[in-house]
């Protein structure tokens, strides 16, 4: 296996360092360049051809956002933004402009707990390796954003559950970008995500799109035009009083968020009155969910390949044969309006 060439983009001498050292650290990497702001890395990008950037967001001269909105109409290139916790709406920013993915450090300087920091640019790493091997990353679409929520709130005529893991926030924002105002049906989202980012996250999805969204917190009662985003390091299911709960994760959960946990749960209290949506994500979480929600006579939509940044967890969803339609996110977005008019 040829080595993964990686650029490392970095305002601090220290930063540029230390995640060179854990980089090459890594099996099969090679760190072929070092940046201090984003118009050296646009000069590097084009020299060496990097097969994936780590990036910074705040530099001098030229900004990660401003490189990121550069590099994807130029040169296309899977992008894994290191930030820390205090920065978490940049983050989503980046990765609305085209990066792939991102590592979370605990503070500015990468000097904390650095072997956790290792295991999450290992499993990035990994991420990128299988997205090459899928022909690279998609310049990023923009939809048009819907107009306010016109519905009052009240008990929902359908439930939607959505599970979702690396891309899930771009294909969210699509999404939701694109569903009709005032639906009658509350939503759901379990979305692989690290704690302490899911409640920023909910918040951009509030602002973006026609649908009130938080992050949930303890039991809530879902109501028509809301939508409740899991809190990371926990699992969400559905009750048989039909609320939203939050428990925490069991042994037996591979996944956290466990989108299997919700749409079992979705499955076993709600039958017919909830529908699925399997978006991007590597792995096979969801399979089993989308087959209960299957069983039960719920309606089960998937992304299609076409838009997946990964087609893991939506791939195996389809293998079950659970999946009544695979679309790409924007149609995916229309005929999820179409089934909650």
């Amino acid at each position: 296996m040829k080595p993964l060439r990686a650029l490392v983009v970095d305002d601090s001498a220290y930063n540029r360092r230390t995640i060179s050292d854990l980089l090459e650290s890594l099996p099969d990497v090679e760190v072929v360049g070092k940046a201090a702001d984003g118009n050296e890395a646009l000069r590097l990008v084009r020299d060496l051809s990097p097969d994936v950037i780590t990036l910074d967001l705040e530099m001098p001269r030229m900004d990660g956002f401003t490189f990121l909105r550069l590099l994807m109409a130029r040169q296309p290139t899977p992008v894994i933004v290191v930030s820390g916790y205090a920065n978490k709406e940049n983050v989503f920013r980046a990765l609305e402009l085209g990066a792939l993915d991102f590592v979370a450090k605990p503070t500015r300087s990468v000097t904390t707990d650095l072997a956790a920091i290792r295991a999450e640019l290992l499993e990035k790493v990994a991420l990128v390796r299988h997205l090459s091997r899928l022909g690279g990353v998609r310049p990023v679409e923009r939809g048009a954003r819907a107009e306010a929520p016109s519905r009052t709130p009240g008990r929902p005529r359908k439930v939607v559950v959505i599970g979702a893991s690396t891309g899930g926030p771009t294909a969210l924002v699509e999404l939701f970008r694109r569903l009709p105002p005032g639906p009658d049906a509350a939503f759901v989202i379990a979305q692989h995500m690290p704690p302490r980012f899911t409640e920023t996250f909910a918040a951009r999805l509030d602002r973006l799109g026609p649908i009130h969204v938080r992050q949930a917190t303890r039991a809530h009662p879902l109501q028509a035009g809301e939508a409740w985003v899991c809190p990371g390091g926990q699992c969400a299911e559905i009750g048989a009083d039909g609320q939203l709960i939050v428990l925490p994760p069991a042994a037996t959960d591979r996944y956290v968020p466990s989108v299997d946990r919700l749409f079992e749960s979705a499955a076993r209290h709600l039958r017919q009155r909830c529908l699925g949506v399997v978006l991007t994500g590597m792995g096979d979480d969801g399979a089993r969910g989308a087959a209960a929600l299957h069983r039960a006579g719920a309606r089960v939509l998937a992304e299609s390949a076409e838009t997946a940044v990964i087609y893991g967890m939506p791939q195996a969803a389809a293998a079950t044969g659970a999946v009544d339609e695979s679309l790409p996110i924007d149609a995916l977005g229309r005929r999820l309006g179409q089934l909650l008019d």
